[in-house]
C-alpha cells in the first residue's frame, strides 16, 4: 500500500519503528520510500507513482501524498520547482490551519512541529486519498493506512466491536471510525489540529449548494469548459480509461478522445450471466469514439483468484463485491502496459444520477397530503383487515410505511440489519457490546450537515461521503493500486464538483428524469442509447455463481464455518443465509454472504 505515515512524540528506537509501521501497512516492495526520524518524530512517504514527498527543515516536518494543486502562486511555484511537501511546509508557516483552503486535487498531508508540540493533518475535499490518526500516551500517530497507525506501540490492534457492526451495516467501515479502538479516519474536507495537548477536528471545506440560476446555455458552456479542463489535467502519458458503458465512463472516454483528437484505449468487463452483463453499452461507446477496446469476460474462477488479493489490498475489511471486476479491469490494463487510468466515479453523486433521488420524490410527496386525509382515509385503507396483504393494498401499505420514515433513514429500509430483528442475527454478547443506533446517527449527521434544505441535495451530500469516499473511491483506489495502476477521477475535479453542486435542483433531477442537465448538455457527445439506458452499476453475479462453481462454493462454506467461531453473528443465521441463497433469492442473500465471507478472509489475511 502506498501512502504516508509517522508520529509526533518521544520515541527511542525511531528507525526501527518507521520500518515496523511500513511493514504493517504492506508497503509495495517497488515503492520509492522517503523517510526521516529522530527522537521526537518520524515521517515516511512511499509511492510507486511519484505522488508522495517529505520535507524536514528547521524544526518542521511535512509529508504529503496525492496530486495537490496549490492555488497560491508562490506555493504552486515551490511545489513545481522543489516538491509538494516543501510547499506544504511553507504554506503552513504562512497560512496555518487555513492551508488546505488554498489546495485542490487529491491529497493527504501532515505537518509536525515538535518544538511547539503542534501538528496538523488534512484530507482532500473528495476523500480520494485516506488519512488515519490516533492520540495516545503523548503521541500523535498518523498514516494513510489504519494498519500503520495501529502498529505504533502506543496505539495497538484492539478491534472495536462497533466497527464490526458498522461493517455489517454499511459493508465498509465509514469514517471517522476505523477497525481499531482509538484510531480515527478523517472525512473528506476535514482537518485535525494538535495544539496545547488537544486534538481538534473541523471542516475547512463544505459543499456549496447555493443555486446559480443562469440560463441553460450559460451553464452548458461553463460545464463543457470545466469538463474539458478536468479531463486534460488528468491525462498523462500511459493513460487508459475504464469503460463500463454507463453515462460517466462514456463521458470521460468521449471527453478524453476529444481532448486528444485521437482514439483512447479503453478497458471493459463483461459477465456471462443474465441481467449482469452490460458489454453492449461499452461496445456502443467504444464504437462511437473509435476507441481501442479491450474486453475481459469475468468467470466464476476469477472470483476465487481475486478474493485473497482483496483481503490483502485493503487496510480494513471491505465488502463491495464490485472490487472483483475493478481489479481484473485494472490488471488487464497494467498487463497491456498502462500505468494510469481515468475512472468515471462521482458523476451520479454530483449531477443527480442515482435512482433513489427520483424514487424519494414519490415518498416525500406523502408528507404534503393533508394530515386528515392521511390518517382518516389512506392509512386505514392500507391496513384493512384481511386485504392489506393483497395487491394493490399491499403496495399502498408498503408505500405508507416507508413514507412515514423520514430521510435519510428511509434509504436503509431494506438494510439486512433492519429487515430481521437483531437478536435473530447477532450474538447477544455482541449486541450488548455495541450501540446499533450510532449507524443511523452517522447518516443523520451528514444529511443534516448539508448546506441545503432540499432533500435531493442532502441525499447527494450523503452519497459524497458514504457512497463515494467510504466506498466507491476505496474500492477503485485499492484495486487499481493492487494492479499497479494510478487512478484519476476527472468528474471529481474540484472545479467540476463546485459547478455541479450549484446547479438548481431541477437541473439534477427533473421529475423522474435523472441527471437532466448532464444528459442534455452532452447530447452531442454521448450516444443516444447510453443517454436513455437505465441505471445498472458494476455488479457481480456472486450469489448465482457461488451455487454453480464448486471451488467458489467451497470457499464460501469454509469461510462462513470459520466465521461462526468469531461469536459475532449467530450460526443459525449464517446457515439460514446459505439455505436461502440456494433458492430463488441467490442475488439478495449473496450480498450479505459476500460481506461476511470477506470479513473472515480479511481477518485471516491480517492475522486476527
Amino acid at each position: 500500500m502506498d501512502g504516508i505515515f509517522g508520529w509526533l512524540g518521544e520515541h527511542g528506537a525511531h528507525q526501527d519503528l518507521l520500518r515496523h509501521m511500513g511493514r504493517a501497512a504492506g508497503l509495495s516492495p517497488d515503492a520509492l520510500l522517503q523517510e526521516h526520524s529522530c527522537q521526537t518524530l518520524g515521517v515516511a512517504a512511499c509511492s510507486r507513482f511519484g505522488k508522495a514527498a517529505t520535507h524536514v527543515d528547521n524544526g518542521l516536518a511535512a509529508v504529503v501524498h496525492g496530486r495537490p494543486r496549490f492555488q497560491d502562486p508562490e506555493l504552486a511555484s515551490i511545489a513545481r520547482d522543489r516538491n509538494p511537501a516543501v510547499a506544504v511546509a511553507h504554506g503552513w508557516q504562512r497560512f496555518g490551519d487555513a492551508l488546505p483552503t488554498l489546495m485542490q486535487g487529491s491529497f493527504a498531508l501532515a505537518v509536525l512541529a515538535p518544538l511547539r508540540q503542534n501538528a496538523f493533518l488534512a484530507l482532500d475535499r473528495a476523500g480520494a486519498e485516506r488519512l488515519c490518526y490516533a492520540r495516545r500516551g503523548g503521541q500523535l500517530v498518523f498514516g494513510s493506512s489504519a494498519q500503520s497507525v495501529a502498529a505504533h506501540p502506543h496505539v495497538g490492534r484492539d478491534i472495536d466491536p462497533q466497527a464490526i457492526y458498522d461493517y455489517l451495516y454499511f459493508h465498509t467501515i465509514p469514517a471517522p471510525r476505523s477497525l481499531y479502538q482509538g484510531v480515527h479516519k478523517l472525512l473528506p474536507g476535514q482537518y485535525a489540529s494538535l495544539k496545547n495537548g488537544q486534538v481538534r477536528t473541523g471542516f475547512y471545506w463544505q459543499a456549496d449548494y447555493t443555486p446559480d440560476h443562469a440560463d441553460f446555455d450559460t451553464h452548458r458552456r461553463h460545464f463543457r469548459s470545466v469538463l474539458d479542463a478536468a479531463v486534460r489535467d488528468a491525462d498523462r502519458p500511459g493513460t487508459a480509461a475504464f469503460l463500463s458503458g454507463g453515462t460517466d465512463s462514456s463521458t470521460v472516454v468521449g471527453a478524453l478522445t476529444a481532448a486528444r483528437g485521437a482514439p483512447v484505449d479503453t478497458f471493459s468487463i463483461g459477465f456471462d450471466a443474465a441481467g449482469f452483463d452490460e458489454m453492449e453499452y461499452a461496445r456502443c461507446a467504444a464504437e462511437r469514439y473509435a476507441s481501442r477496446a479491450n474486453e475481459y469476460y469475468l468467470k466464476p474462477a476469477d472470483i476465487v483468484t481475486a478474493i485473497p488479493v482483496i483481503a490483502r489490498a485493503y487496510d480494513e475489511p471491505f465488502g463491495n463485491d464490485s472490487a472483483v471486476p475493478t481489479w481484473f479491469c485494472a490488471r488487464t490494463a497494467r498487463e497491456a502496459g498502462f500505468e494510469h487510468m481515468l475512472a468515471g466515479d462521482g458523476g451520479d453523486e454530483i449531477f443527480g444520477g442515482n435512482a433513489r433521488y427520483a424514487k424519494q420524490r414519490l415518498f416525500e410527496a406523502y408528507a404534503r397530503i393533508p394530515a386528515a386525509l392521511r390518517s382518516g382515509l389512506i392509512e386505514p385503507l392500507a391496513h384493512l383487515p384481511g386485504l392489506s396483504h393483497r395487491f394493490p393494498l399491499s403496495k399502498l401499505k408498503s408505500y405508507v410505511s416507508q413514507a412515514k420514515i423520514g430521510l435519510p433513514l428511509r434509504l436503509e429500509s431494506y438494510n439486512f440489519l433492519h429487515r430481521t430483528p437483531l437478536d435473530q442475527i447477532l450474538d447477544a454478547d455482541f449486541i450488548a457490546a455495541v450501540d446499533p443506533s450510532t449507524a443511523d446517527a452517522a447518516l443523520v449527521e451528514v444529511y443534516e450537515r448539508t448546506a441545503s434544505d432540499h432533500y435531493i441535495n442532502r441525499m447527494m451530500h450523503l452519497d459524497l461521503k458514504f457512497t463515494l469516499a467510504d466506498n466507491d473511491l476505496r474500492k477503485v483506489g485499492a484495486m487499481t493500486e493492487a494492479a499497479g495502476i494510478e487512478v484519476h477521477y476527472p468528474l471529481l475535479d474540484d472545479r467540476l464538483v463546485a459547478f455541479a453542486n450549484r446547479l438548481p435542483v431541477d437541473y439534477k433531477v427533473r421529475g423522474q428524469k435523472l441527471r437532466w442537465f448532464f444528459k442534455a448538455a452532452l447530447d452531442d457527445l454521448l450516444p443516444e442509447k447510453i443517454i436513455n439506458k437505465s441505471k445498472h452499476g458494476f455488479g457481480l453475479p456472486f450469489g448465482v455463481w457461488s451455487t454453480q462453481h464448486a471451488p467458489l462454493g467451497e470457499l464460501v462454506g469454509d469461510s462462513l464455518s470459520d466465521f461462526k467461531r468469531r461469536g459475532w453473528v449467530q450460526p443459525a443465521y449464517l446457515d439460514h443465509m446459505l439455505s436461502m441463497q440456494r433458492g430463488p433469492h441467490a442475488s439478495y442473500y449473496g450480498v450479505m454472504i459476500w460481506v461476511t465471507m470477506m470479513l473472515e478472509r480479511w481477518l485471516q489475511a491480517n492475522a486476527h
